[in-house]
């Protein structure tokens, strides 16, 4: 190890940015997003990382990671994350000392990276050469126009194939305007384009149930948390009984979650959040596990941090270009992909790692910590 480049520091900064409007889902209502970056360095050379969190993740990072991580090889991510996930025992993994892991654990990677003169997703050798895309937004706060203008900047715009929108308003209350919604977005985006909808687990079993056959009319074909991922029984039985696809893994925070999922039959395509999950190096092993049982997996939010891991699985149906983090990322990064036409190309310009800059004059006015 000694002729290895080692970690020499870890560092962090949090970011808030107020959204373009209210947004709700089905269980949660907010005005703004929080990012924490954590760069890591070699020598001269900086990698960076970030997920979307509080800002106490910084804090973990800096008492309980740091220290963890500084002086092993940069080489070797999977010894770091190992280390940083014994290092949080009693801390307690799940949540926001996980994300912390998994911030790390990103700006490890592309620190890497970096160091080889390499794009991210050629160390990790890739397995495709552009990563499927859908327009994710849709936001229950929406009025009418607002959710037709986001639907038609995807599909007639970008020319994305695939879109969805948030419903189970207020913990399922108001049913009639989910179902107004859904077929008002299905009315402006065609028959051509796919058409996704996620709950948010706001919906009750029964509930959910007899919603799926009137959202199948509408030729909805992907239901994200009919009901809390919590209950992996009540979500098997869902899939069950209904020809859309059920999917759910978001708030996975440990590769068990994941396995428990599986076993469970309650998904028939696995989520997995790098940014939560424990970063790039948990998230290729639920991948993993997905494809062991014939599943796909599909990124869930943070784009630009999943995209060249995404490209490196035989078995990816999509990621998620969610609405608040492409408005952030774009804001606070240089090198951020497009997704004209459906699908980012990660890699393709040949800048090494994640292939984005932080642009200081950008992201200093949103900076709180």
């Amino acid at each position: 190890m000694s002729d290895q480049p080692a970690v020499e520091a870890v560092d962090t900064a949090v970011y808030t940015v107020p959204t373009d409007a209210p947004e709700a889902d089905g269980t949660l209502a907010w005005d703004k997003t929080t990012l924490v970056l954590v760069t890591t360095r070699s020598g001269g050379t900086t990698g960076l990382g970030y997920t979307y969190a509080p800002a106490a993740t910084a804090h973990v990072v800096r008492e309980l990671l740091a220290g963890t991580v500084t002086g092993l090889s940069a080489h070797d991510v999977p010894r770091a994350n190992e280390r940083m996930c014994r290092a949080v025992r009693n801390a307690g993994l799940p949540g926001v000392a996980a994300q912390a892991v998994a911030a790390v654990d990103i700006a490890l990677w592309d620190l890497k990276a970096r160091l080889l003169g390499l794009p991210l997703v050629h160390l990790l050798g890739a397995a495709r050469d552009d990563v499927p895309v859908y327009g994710s937004g849709g936001f229950t706060t929406y009025d009418a126009d607002r959710q037709e203008r986001q639907l038609r900047g995807w599909t007639e715009e970008q020319g994305i194939p695939r879109v969805k929108i948030k419903i189970g308003e207020s913990w399922g209350a108001r049913e009639h305007r989910d179902l107004e919604r859904v077929a008002r977005a299905r009315a402006v985006i065609g028959d051509t384009a796919e058409l996704y909808v996620d709950a948010n687990g706001g919906y009750r079993a029964g509930q959910a149930l007899r919603l799926a056959g009137l959202l199948a009319d509408e030729g909805v074909t992907w239901f994200e948390e009919p009901v809390s991922s919590d209950h992996l029984t009540t979500l098997a039985d869902i899939r069950g009984r209904t020809p859309i696809d059920v999917t759910a893994g978001e708030y996975g925070y440990a590769l068990p979650y994941f396995q428990h999922m599986l076993d469970a039959g309650a998904v028939d395509c696995l989520q997995a959040d790098i940014t939560r999950c424990g970063g790039i190096t948990v998230w290729l092993r639920a991948a993993a596990l997905a494809h062991a049982r014939g599943l796909d997996v599909s990124g869930h939010c943070a784009p630009h941090a999943h995209a060249h891991a995404a490209a490196a699985v035989p078995n990816l149906r999509h990621l998620e270009w969610f609405h608040d983090h492409v408005r952030i990322e774009r804001l606070l990064f240089d090198g951020v992909l497009d997704p004209g036409g459906g699908s980012v190309t990660p890699g393709a310009d040949g800048t090494p790692g994640l292939g984005l800059t932080l642009v200081e004059e950008r992201a200093a006015p949103y900076r709180v910590e």
